[in-house]
């Protein structure tokens, strides 16, 4: 029923029925709601164990490899309105909301260091709201590279907006959520690169910053994720990468150290096994 009708006010176009993993959330809380009174001998047993939650099924994202990302920010580099906008993602992997909720109060020029403390949401009916970030461990402070720092600092010489990203027509006000994810559709069309979805910016970021070396504690401190076990299993695609080169540094360094000794031996071992053979 959730599945199918369970909105309670769907917008224009919005199907009435909630998400599987809103439902899967639902069925969660249940689950625990009534063990609970199971296990106090409240109820006889809990029933939602005989209820199966949804599948979640996750569209697969998509990632830009570096040269494809080196298209696209020649692309916005060419409009002054959007090219300091998708830099500073690409560099920092912000959420949509946290990245257009930013006032030049969270950036401290001096060290380089960018506070994210809100988001910025749109309510029913198109007005914007600041809120709180998504977890806990969504606020947090990132050390930025410092290419994207000294963007920033440029771009505050000339800003007579309280926001770091307004709108361009009414500086007073913070950039629309809405209107940046449009850019997004526009930009990659136009520049010949596959179409993505905003978040697609952050999984490129947080798969490059992997496959540079940057470990996963770190990452997810830098992502705002909760847990560092949840950045591996959301990127394992890039983590087997590391991997592979592990092993293969691993053998350079062994190689190096033996030296001659490893190839006589795998010489030896080698001759051996054909022998038997």
């Amino acid at each position: 029923t959730l599945l199918e009708r369970g909105r309670l006010n769907p917008r224009p176009g919005q199907s009435p029925g909630l998400s599987p993993a809103t439902v899967r959330g639902i069925h969660a809380a249940l689950h625990q709601a009534l063990q609970a009174a199971a296990d106090q001998c409240l109820i006889p047993n809990n029933p939602a164990k005989q209820v199966d939650s949804p599948k979640i099924t996750h569209k697969p994202m998509k990632i830009l490899n570096e040269a494809q990302v080196n298209i696209f920010l020649e692309a916005t580099d060419r409009d002054p309105i959007w090219r300091d906008f998708f830099y500073t993602e690409l560099t920092t992997g912000l959420r949509l909301g946290e990245i257009c909720g930013l006032m030049w109060s969270d950036f401290d020029g001096r060290k380089g260091i960018l506070s994210v403390t809100r988001t910025l949401r749109k309510e029913k009916g198109g007005r914007l709201v600041v809120g709180d970030t998504k977890t806990y461990a969504g606020t947090r402070k990132i050390l930025l590279p410092s290419s994207t720092a000294k963007r920033l600092i440029g771009r505050k010489k000339h800003s007579c907006s309280p926001w770091i990203f307004h709108n361009p027509l009414r500086p007073e006000t913070p950039l629309n959520p809405g209107a940046a994810y449009h850019q997004l559709k526009k930009t990659p069309k136009e520049a010949g690169l596959p179409d993505i979805r905003f978040h697609d910016l952050r999984h490129t970021f947080a798969t490059q910053a992997l496959a540079s070396g940057v470990d996963a504690k770190t990452l997810s401190g830098i992502l705002g994720h909760t847990k560092a076990s949840f950045t591996l299993d959301t990127y394992t695609h890039a983590t087997g990468d590391m991997h592979r080169n592990a092993a293969e540094i691993v053998g350079n360094v062994v190689t190096e150290w033996l030296g001659d000794e490893l190839t006589l031996w795998q010489s030896e071992g080698n001759g051996a096994t054909a022998a038997s053979t």
